[in-house]
């Protein structure tokens, strides 16, 4: 898959092309990989621009193949030690259905170096969510905030996506008063129904200016934003002095001009900490990360839902979908 031009507004398939290549043979340290899962992630959206956020990852360039994608496949010829064929692995090389990588090549921060996956009794596409990078990003943003221990109050935007379903279930794990917003009636009936949040609401019909002061009328500890926006505003708004933000991702802003809070220096006047984070940077926690959640899981106190789609072609509607809201949990591509 390549990027044929970069969208000015929503991402539409035709910004997209299949192209067939041949695979080469893997070299001495390669292995070649039969990619069997791809992701599809809001972020990709700050890519498909001529560029990126600075100390992002760096944007696609048109007519090339598309980088830096995390992906889940088996090994079908290696000459790499340590990795055989049939292993499961994971790997940077995503949106194609083969890829020859690099052993030795440092992806992504290092969250996309090739590595073999334990799975016994796991699905592999988990790898692509509570158990890699999105199960990282979720539980690191906690960190950032100081909300991986005490019992407070905490708001999570776009809390039936990817990171924000996580997000969510790990701090009612924890013991926080969860409230959640999403942007429909069924992802908050899902929310509350299945996922045991506090209280949640469908930003669409309520704005977070006026259902926060409802639901926590004695105001916030932490956000866990995903959105931006009116969100980050509201949630100034309403946070307690001292109160903690770990900013996760501003989708509102993505296919459209960024929205800065107005009321930004309550930041200020409240003594709050606004932290800046991405998963990839806190590779430390992988393994603590790994082993919570992973018994979350298996314990059934945590759910993941996924909305799969079918064939590399399908990935440009996935994250057309994605960016517009229409899926839940996290969005994959089965190849």
């Amino acid at each position: 898959m390549q990027v044929v031009d970069y969208p000015e507004g929503p991402v539409r398939p035709e910004h997209f092309e299949v192209v067939e290549v041949d695979v080469a043979d893997p070299g001495p340290g390669q292995v070649l990989v039969r990619n069997t899962w791809t992701s599809v992630d809001p972020g990709l959206r700050l890519r498909l621009r001529p560029s990126a956020p600075v100390g992002y990852f760096s944007s696609f360039r048109p007519g090339t193949a598309m980088d830096g994608i995390l992906t889940v496949g088996q090994v079908i010829e290696s000459r790499a030690p340590g990795f055989e064929p049939g292993n499961t692995v994971w790997h940077s090389y995503g949106w194609r259905e083969h890829a020859v990588v690099d052993a030795s090549e440092q992806a992504m921060n290092g969250i996309g170096d090739l590595r073999v996956l334990d799975v016994d009794n796991v699905a592999p596409s988990w790898y692509l969510g509570p158990l890699g990078a999105i199960g990282l990003t979720a539980y690191s943003g906690l960190s950032v905030a100081g909300a991986l221990e005490h019992g407070e109050t905490v708001w999570v935007s776009a809390a039936a996506g990817a990171v924000g379903s996580l997000a969510t279930q790990i701090a009612t794990r924890l013991g926080h008063r969860v409230i959640a917003s999403a942007g429909s009636a069924e992802k908050v009936a899902w929310l509350v129904d299945e996922l045991g949040v506090a209280d949640a609401f469908d930003h669409r019909e309520e704005l977070p200016a006026v259902a926060l002061p409802r639901l926590a009328p004695g105001g916030l500890d932490v956000y866990f934003d995903n959105v931006g926006g009116d969100h980050l505003a509201a949630a100034l708004d309403n946070l307690r002095m001292f109160g903690r933000v770990a900013l996760c991702g501003s989708v509102s802003d993505y296919e459209s001009e960024p929205r800065v809070p107005r009321n930004l220096f309550l930041a200020t006047a409240k003594h709050l900490t606004l932290t800046g984070f991405r998963g990839s940077l806190h590779l430390d926690l992988l393994p603590e990360m790994q082993r919570r959640v992973g018994g979350w899981l298996r314990d059934g106190s945590i759910t993941y839902r996924e909305t799969v789609y079918e064939g590399l072609a399908q990935a440009p509607r996935a994250l057309a979908d994605l960016l517009a809201g229409r899926t839940l949990g996290k969005t994959l591509v089965r190849l």
